[in-house]
């Protein structure tokens, strides 16, 4: 905490304001002696809060990568840091799929569809920028042959773009709410649009 505190240049007085002015009152003594270990507990609450102020991912508070080789993960259980962090955020490598509604099988749906957004904004500014680089040659041969390799990055930004759809129907069938789509992958929920109508 001290060390993240630090690294965002704020005093423990600071701290303490941005806690207040999120709604929390955590006072400067009490960041003090979360910081020396002379107060080991708060509500879950005031963590995410306290992690909102010093503008770090909560998670980063509790396993210090890179600063620490082990945590005490469990009371009397210390494993590495990073063994922790995954064990924490579900992502310990499994060797059979999840049960299907089970809290890990649910984390997977998730990241997966996270994974399938990234490619498909990805996929979709790459056949963007393929179109855009074929407009700005003057030579007609050479204009052709990019105006064709733009239309097979069209081509895969359309089937990234389709998979995405089917993952989230698949969602929706099991009863799954999926995120918001970013706006420009907003077309992805209506029926039956070739990505480039949108445009």
């Amino acid at each position: 905490m001290r060390e993240a505190r630090k690294a965002a240049g704020l005093t423990m007085a600071e701290v303490a304001q941005g806690c207040l002015d999120r709604g929390l009152e955590l006072t400067e003594p009490t960041i003090k002696n979360l910081e020396t270990g002379r107060r080991s507990s708060i509500t879950l609450a005031d963590f995410v809060v306290l992690a909102d102020v010093l503008g770090v991912p909560p998670v980063s508070l509790l396993f210090p990568l890179g600063k620490a080789a082990t945590v005490e993960v469990l009371p009397r259980q210390e494993v590495s840091t990073w063994d922790a962090l995954t064990w924490f955020t579900g992502e310990t490598p499994t060797e059979q799929p999840a049960p299907e509604g089970s809290a890990r099988d649910l984390l997977d749906v998730f990241r997966n569809h996270g994974d399938l957004v990234a490619a498909a904004r990805a996929s979709r500014a790459l056949a963007r920028e393929r179109r855009r680089m074929a407009g700005t040659t003057l030579d007609r041969a050479e204009r052709a042959d990019r105006l064709k390799k733009a239309a097979g990055y069209e081509e895969l930004a359309f089937e990234d773009c389709q998979e995405l759809r089917v993952f989230r129907d698949r969602m929706r069938d099991r009863n799954l709410v999926p995120p918001a789509l970013p706006e420009e992958l907003a077309f992805v929920d209506q029926p039956e649009n070739h990505p480039e109508d949108s445009e």
